[in-house]
């Protein structure tokens, strides 16, 4: 589903070019057990998009050539696609960090009691959002009840290692703001959740990631019906910093959406904005890392909202 809002047909944004290929993230599907007011992928129960057979082989041939380090497997709920843990398994053989995007609350669907397990055992990173350490902000944003069953999954990946500096499994939170504002100082809010999370639920991570809510899709058709859009594209240009664009993810990262569609990130993906800026999408099993290096990036206004303030990517802040 592609969508398209009055400020995206402004080009404002400063042109930038690809470096080395490093993370290939794969949207294997927009299948998931919730429906978060912030997707930016409109992902929820009753997606039924999932990655083929054919396209997963010819992910597989990619990271066989040896252009990538890292997978970045999101969704949806990843874990819902049933060859997630094959991909996951012949990624570690290939030698690869895998990182799942995990919504924590998929730990207690049917069907997946061994999956925290399962990723303890192949030494998968999970990034999983937890938006505020408060149940009525998380619950709010994200549905009623997922607060709780957000925390018990991951005292269900702290019971298997996760989180603890000594087993080398790392589990990262992801914040993103409840309205149309910027996120918090990363650093700072980082420290405030592992001390409520430690206090309140003896639970640990590793590291916070702080998220711009990128004004598509979801988020963007609530700003648009609020009447809010105009006022936070002008927040996001006004608190743009140069500095941030050596490190955007775009330069490292290629996206790849279920039908096997490569992007030059996922929110490209999602506004339809092809590789190189081509009116004609290009598949990854045509893609070399050769034809990526020094190539543009397919920029709009919404990359601001990667270089706002302290800036934002799936690693979260670009900048202190």
């Amino acid at each position: 589903m592609r969508q398209t809002l009055p400020h995206l047909d402004q080009i404002g944004f400063p042109a930038i070019r690809r470096d080395a290929l490093t993370t290939l993230q794969i949207n294997i599907g927009l299948k998931c057990n919730q429906q978060c007011v912030h997707c930016h992928v409109n992902a929820g129960p009753r997606r039924k998009e999932m990655m083929a057979d054919e396209t997963i082989a010819a992910i597989k041939a990619f990271i066989a050539a040896g252009a990538v380090k890292i997978l970045d497997i999101t969704g949806g709920a990843p874990e819902l696609h049933p060859r997630f843990r094959e991909l996951v398994r012949y990624a570690r053989r290939q030698g690869l960090n895998v990182i799942d995007r995990c919504n924590l609350t998929i730990l207690e669907e049917p069907g997946m009691a061994g999956l925290a397990d399962f990723l303890a055992a192949h030494e998968v990173e999970i990034t999983a959002s937890l938006p505020c350490y408060e149940a009525a902000n998380v619950d709010r944003q994200r549905g009623n009840g997922v607060f709780a069953r957000s925390i018990r999954g991951l005292q269900r990946l702290n019971a298997v290692g996760y989180g603890e500096d000594a087993t080398g499994l790392i589990l990262n939170l992801v914040f993103n703001p409840q309205g149309p504002a910027l996120p918090p100082p990363q650093t700072e809010l980082e420290q405030a959740y592992k001390k409520e999370l430690q206090q309140q639920f003896n639970i640990s991570f590793n590291r916070l990631y702080t998220l711009c809510n990128m004004p598509i899709q979801r988020f963007g058709s609530m700003l648009l019906s609020n009447n809010q859009l105009p006022d936070y594209m002008r927040l996001l240009h006004e608190a743009h910093r140069p500095e941030n664009l050596e490190n955007v993810m775009c330069r490292t990262l290629i996206s790849v959406d279920w039908r096997g569609n490569v992007y030059d990130c996922d929110f490209n993906q999602m506004l339809g904005l092809h590789l190189h800026d081509s009116p004609a999408s290009v598949h990854i099993s045509a893609l070399t890392d050769q034809a990526l290096a020094g190539e543009l990036i397919a920029v709009r206004d919404h990359c601001y909202g990667c270089t706002a303030g302290q800036g934002s990517s799936c690693g979260g802040a670009l900048s202190a």
